[in-house]
């Protein structure tokens, strides 16, 4: 024990500022890359708070919205690495961008230290109130029956994969519509103007339970907890499992301890009882790994997502 106090202390005077026992001496910042309002600021502002009661300093959320992602994440990616710049890492930046843009200005997996999860959350299925669909088999009847398919709307590429694998799987034509966001293409279900779309689920759960439109599946393998009442895509579609994530990560390089102390943080925090139910309230599910899990699900999301890429037929830009 003395021997190992006595290697650790001259290694610890080498360190970084950062990196000492009194990190961190001043607020954190949590990069956002996308805008206010959006799913992954939603999940940022939620965890900020009990995050910084555990770390002893406040959290701050910083939007640097631009790019699906790019603009914020490559800025952290070009940060001190001193434990007071983070990100919030997600399904768009890491999993999605490196299989649809020809250049990415940073590798998600190198060029971070990945810190730990944050939380998986499926999508919801919906249809406009009117529709004569009750269930994803009836839905994916009337497509077959239909000669001209049916369109489904997209605000991101998460949900525009999400249709299109789906589409394939069950041998189905669905002309896709983009909009600027998830809110503009679930209005325009709504309205009757589009057939359908995968939705992030607080949002259409909202919408749903308002009769605005009809929840017929959702992307999870499983019944999730989040609305056991709405069945998964795969009872229709069988092996059917897609859901987006989150977790944070650091800029390369940041000291060991100073990753260990974040993950410690963010695992307690997301384990505190009032964490876990105001999350899964806006449709996420919570769940927390190492640094090292963490770092081996974000390449394991990297495969299987590019894969639904390949099955959607999204060609880079």
């Amino acid at each position: 024990m003395l021997r190992r106090s006595a290697l650790a202390a001259p290694a610890l005077l080498l360190l970084p500022r950062g990196a000492r026992a009194d990190w961190p001496d001043r607020p954190v910042r949590l990069v956002v890359a996308f805008p206010a309002g959006s799913l992954t600021d939603v999940l940022a502002r939620v965890i900020a708070e009990p995050l910084g009661q555990e770390l002893g300093q406040p959290v701050i959320v910083d939007n640097r919205a631009g790019g699906n992602g790019i603009i914020g994440t490559q800025a952290v990616a070009q940060a001190a690495p001193d434990g007071n710049t983070l990100v919030v890492i997600s399904t768009s930046a890491a999993s999605v961008n490196p299989h649809t843009l020809k250049r990415m200005p940073f590798d998600p997996v190198k060029d971070f230290v990945h810190i730990g999860a944050l939380a998986e959350a499926p999508y919801l299925f919906v249809v406009p109130p009117g529709a004569s669909d009750r269930d994803l088999k009836g839905f994916l009847d009337r497509a077959r029956e239909n000669a001209n398919g049916l369109t489904y709307s997209y605000g991101n590429a998460s949900s525009q994969i999400m249709t299109e694998v789906l589409a394939r799987a069950a041998g189905v034509r669905l002309t896709g519509v983009p909009y600027r966001g998830g809110s503009e293409a679930l209005t325009d279900v709504s309205a009757g103007r589009i057939d359908c779309t995968f939705t992030d689920f607080a949002n259409g759960l909202t919408q749903a339970q308002a009769g605005r439109v009809r929840a017929i599946a959702q992307s999870a393998k499983d019944p999730t907890p989040l609305a056991p009442e709405v069945p998964p895509v795969a009872s229709a579609v069988p092996g059917y499992d897609i859901s987006v994530w989150f977790g944070i990560s650091a800029p390369l390089a940041t000291p060991a301890p100073i990753v260990a102390r974040v993950n410690q943080a963010l695992n307690a925090a997301l384990r505190q009882p009032a964490t876990v139910a105001r999350l899964r309230q806006l449709g996420f599910l919570p769940f927390t790994q190492t640094p090292g899990q963490f770092a081996q699900y974000l390449r394991d999301q990297l495969v299987s997502w590019g894969e639904r890429v390949r099955i959607a037929g999204i060609e880079p830009q």
